[in-house]
């Protein structure tokens, strides 16, 4: 049996070196939009949920502008993969690897995810 999301106290975290990092409650994610998040460091994340309910955090920069905006990217499949495209320029991003699908030269920070 699985309880719908509304019903628990999930949290979303993210491993940073060897520690786990508390993000947001998963409510805080809707299925197929993205959210950032500050990381203590300074960098930003970027969060998303598929309506499968799989979780995905990449780095928010986009690197061919500079500009904090994956998080507000729509997000996609392609050829069975998930990915995000910037809402600039609209390059792709692999949620799963971070490989830019329209210039393999470029990439972006991928994060474990998981919820507790």
């Amino acid at each position: 049996m699985t309880l719908a999301p509304e019903t628990t106290d999930l949290k979303v975290q993210l491993r940073l070196d060897t520690d786990w990092f508390a993000i947001c409650d998963l409510t805080a994610l809707t299925p197929g939009r993205g959210v950032a998040a500050l990381l203590p460091d300074g960098r930003q994340v970027a969060l998303f949920r598929d309506r499968n309910g799989t979780l995905y955090a990449i780095d928010n920069r986009d690197p061919f502008n500079g500009a904090a905006v994956l998080s507000r990217g729509l997000t996609g499949t392609h050829q069975g993969r998930p990915f995000v495209a910037s809402p600039l320029l609209k390059q792709r991003f692999d949620l799963l690897s971070g490989r830019c699908l329209d210039d393999e030269s470029v990439r972006v920070a991928t994060y474990e995810v998981r919820t507790a």
